[in-house]
């Protein structure tokens, strides 16, 4: 495929994309706000100013960026950064924690990926430098970035050998893309190989930045109130929990006899939009439930809490006694086990790890992390760790261990970026 027959169908496809958005916005009313920016329409230009974009995508992205935000606001202290996104989860996220910083971090909808779109964007933002999350390939916005001679990077990169191959099926276009990123920061060199596999020239590995996250003190002193309104009684959350995942544990969790009377099953799913789905699968099985959002200074006391709040991840780590991550136990991919290592929790894993399959093989290599075959498995590891508290606690150090070995890619990010930013 071409970059002209890319564009084309973006064309023909965009009534069939804002329809959707419309239609998400019934549950989710973020998607119906800000259509212009997603479009390539924005206000008045604002004063000029060195503006680093960087686009994190939605909620996962965005948490991880916050070193590197960071970082640049303090390594260059005149800049302006444009933090864009794609949902309305990700950028209630990064207003959540940018927010304080005023004007020096604004906010947009990345315009969806036709060359018309990007070129309004890049007039109306002229970023200094393009900085993308992860795995956000746009090829019209990096072409659109070369014409320009604006310097593009894709930080805290991976692929997945799954990834790789659709990649490579598109063939021309992506690795044009690939080509004309200026540099590469990947996490693991496995991720360094693959993306130099389809054409990118300058590649260096410098691990993930989410190692760098730093739980928030607000959220300790919260996850510490909620865990005081549970008691002392055993907590297993089940956090970033995917479409089908919940019913396998709430069933498996029923079907065990032998866990204390007292414990306490939190689940936390990935999506708001599932939260009412989740609470009604809960019900229906005759389980006294409460939800986070309703949950005033009462006492935890129901079998099941549902962890229907957003920006509250850490909140939850740190009132748990151990974690599994969701999107593991279908073949969804799996979630970042990391915050859950950095708060020293144990925690458990499904078999479909291949979004995070080098830092989960990690951690379950060091003892942090334990990976289970089926749901069943998944309970009986998790009530094995909530009634012996020395093999919890051990098992909660190797993790934490594991998470401070791995720190420093966003000072390593930063050196690399400041070679293209001139």
């Amino acid at each position: 495929m071409n970059r002209t027959l890319y564009s084309l169908l973006w064309w023909l496809a965009l009534p069939l994309v804002l329809a959707r958005l419309w239609w998400r916005g019934r549950k989710e009313p973020g998607y119906r706000a800000h259509w212009g920016e997603r479009l390539g329409f924005y206000g008045a230009r604002q004063p000029e100013r060195q503006t680093f974009m960087v686009h994190a995508v939605s909620v996962g992205e965005t948490r991880a960026a916050e070193p590197l935000v960071e970082a640049l606001l303090a390594r260059w202290p005149d800049c302006r950064i444009l933090l864009t996104h794609m949902t309305p989860t990700g950028r209630a996220t990064g207003r959540a924690l940018f927010g304080k910083h005023g004007e020096r971090v604004v906010q947009s909808f990345l315009p969806y990926d036709t060359g018309f779109m990007v070129r309004r964007f890049l007039r109306h933002f002229a970023p200094r430098v393009c900085i993308l999350m992860e795995t956000e390939v746009w090829p019209n916005l990096i072409a659109g970035c070369a014409a320009k001679n604006v310097p593009v990077a894709l930080v805290n990169a991976r692929l997945s050998e799954r990834s790789l191959r659709r990649g490579q099926r598109f063939g021309g276009i992506m690795m044009d893309a690939a080509r004309a990123m200026t540099v590469v920061a990947a996490q693991t060199e496995p991720d360094a190989e693959r993306i130099r596999s389809l054409g990118a020239p300058r590649v260096a590995v410098t691990g993930s930045i989410k190692f760098d996250v730093v739980p928030p003190q607000a959220a300790l002193e919260t996850g510490a109130r909620l865990r005081a309104q549970m008691k002392a009684r055993p907590v297993f959350l089940c956090a970033s929990t995917r479409d089908g995942e919940e019913a396998l544990i709430l069933d498996a969790w029923q079907r065990r006899t032998d866990k204390p009377l007292d414990a306490l099953l939190a689940i936390v799913p990935r999506h708001p939009q599932r939260f009412d789905e989740v609470a009604q699968l809960v019900r229906a099985r005759g389980v006294t439930l409460q939800r986070r959002s309703q949950l005033g200074e009462e006492p935890v006391d129901a079998q099941v809490l549902l962890g229907d709040s957003m920006g509250e991840m850490f909140a939850y780590y740190a009132a748990c006694d151990c974690a599994f991550i969701g999107g593991s136990l279908l073949p969804l991919g799996g979630q970042n086990l990391i915050e859950a290592c950095a708060l020293g929790k144990p925690v458990l894993v499904g078999e479909h790890t291949f979004n995070f399959l080098d830092a989960t093989e990690e951690a379950v290599a060091a003892g942090g992390a334990l990976r289970v075959p089926d749901a069943d498995a998944l309970v009986a590891q998790a009530l094995r760790l909530l009634q012996h508290t020395d093999a919890r606690a051990a098992m909660g150090a190797q993790a934490a261990s594991f998470a401070g070995r791995h720190r420093g890619a966003t000072l390593r990010t930063v050196e690399l970026l400041q070679r293209i930013i001139s």
